[in-house]
Protein backbone atom coordinates (compact mmCIF):
# COMPACT_ATOMS: atom_id res chain seq x y z
CA UNK A 1 0.00 0.00 0.00
CA UNK A 2 1.60 3.27 -1.04
CA UNK A 3 2.16 5.82 1.33
CA UNK A 4 -0.33 8.19 -0.39
CA UNK A 5 -3.01 5.61 -0.38
CA UNK A 6 -2.66 4.46 3.22
CA UNK A 7 -3.14 8.41 4.18
CA UNK A 8 -5.82 8.66 1.94
CA UNK A 9 -8.21 5.76 2.93
CA UNK A 10 -6.90 6.99 6.82
CA UNK A 11 -8.58 9.95 6.08
CA UNK A 12 -11.65 8.79 4.92
CA UNK A 13 -12.70 6.36 7.31
CA UNK A 14 -11.82 8.57 9.83
CA UNK A 15 -13.97 11.72 7.77
CA UNK A 16 -17.06 9.08 8.20
CA UNK A 17 -16.25 8.53 11.84
CA UNK A 18 -15.85 12.84 12.35
CA UNK A 19 -18.85 13.42 10.79
CA UNK A 20 -21.09 11.86 13.42
CA UNK A 21 -19.95 15.03 15.71
CA UNK A 22 -20.39 17.49 12.39
CA UNK A 23 -16.59 17.69 12.79
CA UNK A 24 -16.31 17.47 8.69
CA UNK A 25 -18.62 19.37 7.76
CA UNK A 26 -16.79 22.74 7.82
CA UNK A 27 -14.39 21.87 5.54
CA UNK A 28 -17.14 20.46 2.91
CA UNK A 29 -19.19 23.02 3.26
CA UNK A 30 -16.59 26.15 3.04
CA UNK A 31 -15.22 23.96 -0.23
CA UNK A 32 -19.01 23.67 -1.82
CA UNK A 33 -18.97 27.70 -1.55
CA UNK A 34 -15.74 27.76 -2.80
CA UNK A 35 -16.51 25.39 -5.48
CA UNK A 36 -19.64 27.11 -6.67
CA UNK A 37 -18.36 31.01 -6.72
CA UNK A 38 -15.82 29.82 -9.05
CA UNK A 39 -17.67 27.52 -11.14
CA UNK A 40 -21.56 28.09 -10.67
CA UNK A 41 -24.12 26.13 -8.89
CA UNK A 42 -24.95 23.65 -11.86
CA UNK A 43 -23.47 19.92 -10.37
CA UNK A 44 -23.74 18.72 -14.30
CA UNK A 45 -21.48 21.36 -15.30
CA UNK A 46 -19.32 22.23 -12.75
CA UNK A 47 -17.29 18.40 -11.99
CA UNK A 48 -15.07 20.06 -8.78
CA UNK A 49 -18.63 20.49 -7.11
CA UNK A 50 -20.05 17.46 -7.80
CA UNK A 51 -17.43 16.02 -6.22
CA UNK A 52 -17.69 17.73 -3.14
CA UNK A 53 -21.29 17.58 -3.05
CA UNK A 54 -20.34 12.94 -3.66
CA UNK A 55 -18.49 13.40 -0.40
CA UNK A 56 -20.58 15.49 1.34
CA UNK A 57 -23.47 13.03 0.69
CA UNK A 58 -21.18 9.91 2.08
CA UNK A 59 -20.86 11.59 5.56
CA UNK A 60 -24.58 11.89 5.51
CA UNK A 61 -24.91 15.95 5.34
CA UNK A 62 -28.68 16.96 5.65
CA UNK A 63 -29.20 18.45 2.03
CA UNK A 64 -30.64 22.02 3.20
CA UNK A 65 -26.98 22.43 3.89
CA UNK A 66 -25.68 21.49 0.78
CA UNK A 67 -27.96 24.04 -0.34
CA UNK A 68 -27.09 26.82 1.36
CA UNK A 69 -23.07 26.38 0.67
CA UNK A 70 -24.25 26.21 -2.74
CA UNK A 71 -26.18 29.42 -2.83
CA UNK A 72 -23.68 31.39 -0.55
CA UNK A 73 -21.39 30.63 -3.10
CA UNK A 74 -23.85 31.92 -6.12
CA UNK A 75 -24.67 35.05 -4.48
CA UNK A 76 -28.18 34.01 -3.82
CA UNK A 77 -27.46 33.44 0.28
CA UNK A 78 -25.24 36.30 1.99
CA UNK A 79 -21.90 34.81 3.42
CA UNK A 80 -18.43 34.97 4.33
CA UNK A 81 -15.81 35.89 1.97
CA UNK A 82 -13.13 33.14 1.54
CA UNK A 83 -9.90 32.91 -0.61
CA UNK A 84 -8.27 29.95 -1.72
CA UNK A 85 -4.32 29.49 -1.88
CA UNK A 86 -1.55 26.90 -0.86
CA UNK A 87 1.14 26.56 1.46
CA UNK A 88 4.35 24.62 0.69
CA UNK A 89 6.48 23.10 3.27
CA UNK A 90 8.58 20.34 4.33
CA UNK A 91 7.79 17.78 7.37
CA UNK A 92 9.81 15.51 9.44
CA UNK A 93 12.59 14.30 7.30
CA UNK A 94 12.39 16.20 4.30
CA UNK A 95 8.85 15.09 3.41
CA UNK A 96 7.52 17.27 0.84
CA UNK A 97 4.16 18.92 1.86
CA UNK A 98 1.56 20.74 -0.06
CA UNK A 99 -1.31 22.48 2.16
CA UNK A 100 -4.41 23.71 0.38
CA UNK A 101 -6.32 26.43 2.48
CA UNK A 102 -9.56 28.32 2.11
CA UNK A 103 -9.35 31.01 4.86
CA UNK A 104 -11.56 34.44 5.37
CA UNK A 105 -8.14 35.66 7.55
CA UNK A 106 -4.60 34.80 5.66
CA UNK A 107 -2.53 36.12 8.50
CA UNK A 108 -4.39 33.93 10.97
CA UNK A 109 -4.15 31.12 9.08
CA UNK A 110 -0.30 31.54 8.09
CA UNK A 111 0.71 32.00 11.44
CA UNK A 112 -1.74 28.84 12.78
CA UNK A 113 -0.07 26.48 9.95
CA UNK A 114 3.55 27.71 10.53
CA UNK A 115 2.98 26.99 14.14
CA UNK A 116 1.75 23.32 13.69
CA UNK A 117 4.86 22.69 11.20
CA UNK A 118 7.58 24.14 13.79
CA UNK A 119 5.87 22.29 16.51
CA UNK A 120 6.43 18.74 14.84
CA UNK A 121 9.79 19.01 13.18
CA UNK A 122 8.15 20.66 10.02
CA UNK A 123 8.65 24.24 8.45
CA UNK A 124 7.38 26.30 6.03
CA UNK A 125 9.21 26.60 2.28
CA UNK A 126 8.95 29.37 -0.38
CA UNK A 127 5.90 29.02 -3.03
CA UNK A 128 7.71 26.62 -5.71
CA UNK A 129 10.01 24.25 -3.15
CA UNK A 130 7.91 21.86 -3.69
CA UNK A 131 5.02 22.07 -5.98
CA UNK A 132 6.94 20.04 -8.97
CA UNK A 133 6.56 16.48 -6.29
CA UNK A 134 3.24 16.91 -6.90
CA UNK A 135 0.71 16.22 -10.28
CA UNK A 136 -2.68 16.67 -10.13
CA UNK A 137 -4.68 13.45 -11.27
CA UNK A 138 -8.02 11.50 -10.88
CA UNK A 139 -7.16 9.40 -7.64
CA UNK A 140 -9.56 5.83 -6.88
CA UNK A 141 -8.14 3.28 -4.24
CA UNK A 142 -9.88 -0.16 -4.17
CA UNK A 143 -9.56 -2.79 -1.34
CA UNK A 144 -8.26 -5.85 -2.26
CA UNK A 145 -10.86 -8.21 -1.25
CA UNK A 146 -13.60 -5.80 -3.24
CA UNK A 147 -12.23 -6.75 -6.81
CA UNK A 148 -10.53 -8.65 -8.92
CA UNK A 149 -7.35 -7.73 -10.29
CA UNK A 150 -7.65 -8.36 -13.60
CA UNK A 151 -11.24 -7.62 -13.83
CA UNK A 152 -10.54 -4.20 -12.13
CA UNK A 153 -7.61 -3.27 -14.13
CA UNK A 154 -10.04 -4.24 -17.03
CA UNK A 155 -12.45 -1.87 -16.10
CA UNK A 156 -10.45 0.83 -15.23
CA UNK A 157 -8.15 0.64 -18.47
CA UNK A 158 -11.05 0.47 -20.69
CA UNK A 159 -12.72 3.89 -19.34
CA UNK A 160 -9.39 5.73 -19.87
CA UNK A 161 -7.21 4.76 -16.52
CA UNK A 162 -3.64 5.99 -16.83
CA UNK A 163 -2.96 3.66 -14.65
CA UNK A 164 -3.07 0.55 -12.16
CA UNK A 165 -0.95 -0.43 -9.18
CA UNK A 166 -1.55 -2.92 -6.89
CA UNK A 167 -0.29 -2.97 -3.60
CA UNK A 168 0.01 -5.47 -0.73
CA UNK A 169 -3.97 -4.32 0.68
CA UNK A 170 -5.31 -2.51 -1.95
CA UNK A 171 -5.45 -1.10 -5.50
CA UNK A 172 -4.48 2.23 -6.85
CA UNK A 173 -5.99 3.91 -9.84
CA UNK A 174 -4.66 7.29 -11.49
CA UNK A 175 -6.28 9.11 -14.21
CA UNK A 176 -5.82 12.41 -16.41
CA UNK A 177 -8.18 14.79 -14.32
CA UNK A 178 -10.66 15.27 -17.12
CA UNK A 179 -10.73 11.22 -17.53
CA UNK A 180 -11.49 10.87 -13.81
CA UNK A 181 -15.14 11.03 -13.80
CA UNK A 182 -15.79 8.31 -16.49
CA UNK A 183 -13.76 6.21 -14.68
CA UNK A 184 -15.63 6.67 -11.43
CA UNK A 185 -18.97 5.94 -13.45
CA UNK A 186 -17.49 2.62 -15.08
CA UNK A 187 -16.60 1.63 -11.61
CA UNK A 188 -19.84 2.09 -9.81
CA UNK A 189 -21.36 1.15 -13.20
CA UNK A 190 -20.12 -2.87 -12.21
CA UNK A 191 -20.57 -2.36 -8.70
CA UNK A 192 -17.02 -1.63 -7.49
CA UNK A 193 -17.10 -0.24 -4.34
CA UNK A 194 -14.10 2.36 -3.86
CA UNK A 195 -12.42 3.47 -0.74
CA UNK A 196 -11.56 6.30 -2.36
CA UNK A 197 -12.36 8.51 -5.35
CA UNK A 198 -10.86 12.26 -5.51
CA UNK A 199 -9.02 14.72 -7.35
CA UNK A 200 -5.83 14.45 -5.54
CA UNK A 201 -2.13 16.08 -6.13
CA UNK A 202 -0.19 12.25 -6.06
CA UNK A 203 3.82 12.76 -5.66
CA UNK A 204 5.96 11.48 -7.91
CA UNK A 205 8.80 10.10 -5.11
CA UNK A 206 8.31 8.81 -1.34
CA UNK A 207 10.03 9.54 1.71
CA UNK A 208 10.28 6.48 4.04
CA UNK A 209 9.93 6.96 7.35
CA UNK A 210 9.95 4.98 10.66
CA UNK A 211 10.22 5.10 14.04
CA UNK A 212 9.70 8.47 16.18
CA UNK A 213 9.63 10.39 12.68
CA UNK A 214 6.86 8.35 11.28
CA UNK A 215 4.78 9.26 14.33
CA UNK A 216 5.75 12.66 14.41
CA UNK A 217 4.71 13.03 11.02
CA UNK A 218 1.26 11.46 11.26
CA UNK A 219 0.56 13.87 14.23
CA UNK A 220 1.29 16.53 11.97
CA UNK A 221 -0.63 15.45 9.27
CA UNK A 222 -3.89 15.09 12.44
CA UNK A 223 -2.89 18.67 13.41
CA UNK A 224 -3.61 20.33 10.35
CA UNK A 225 -5.99 18.64 9.23
CA UNK A 226 -8.15 19.78 12.89
CA UNK A 227 -7.59 23.34 11.40
CA UNK A 228 -11.28 24.23 9.68
CA UNK A 229 -9.05 26.46 7.42
CA UNK A 230 -7.12 23.81 5.97
CA UNK A 231 -9.23 22.03 3.59
CA UNK A 232 -6.15 18.93 2.55
CA UNK A 233 -2.85 17.97 3.48
CA UNK A 234 -0.89 16.03 0.53
CA UNK A 235 3.09 14.57 1.78
CA UNK A 236 5.07 12.16 -0.14
CA UNK A 237 5.46 10.28 3.26
CA UNK A 238 5.78 6.33 2.95
CA UNK A 239 5.28 4.62 6.69
CA UNK A 240 4.76 1.27 7.89
CA UNK A 241 1.43 -0.25 7.93
CA UNK A 242 2.02 -0.79 11.54
CA UNK A 243 2.27 2.34 12.76
CA UNK A 244 -0.73 3.83 9.93
CA UNK A 245 -3.14 1.51 12.06
CA UNK A 246 -2.70 3.21 14.57
CA UNK A 247 -3.44 6.23 12.73
CA UNK A 248 -6.69 4.77 11.91
CA UNK A 249 -7.36 3.41 15.57
CA UNK A 250 -7.44 7.17 16.53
Amino acid sequence: MSGHSKWATTKRKKAIIDSKRGKVFTKLLREMTMAAKTGGGNLDANSRLRAVVDRAKQVSMPAENIKRAIQKGTGELPGVVYEEFTYEGYGPGGVAMLIPVTSDNRNRTTSDVRSILSKHGGNLGESGCVSWVFTRKGYIVVERGKANEDELMGIALEAGAEDMKTWESTYEITTKPEDFEKVKKALEDKKVEMAVSEISMVPSNYVKLEGKQAQQMLNLMEALDDLDDVQNVYANFDIPDKVMETAEAG
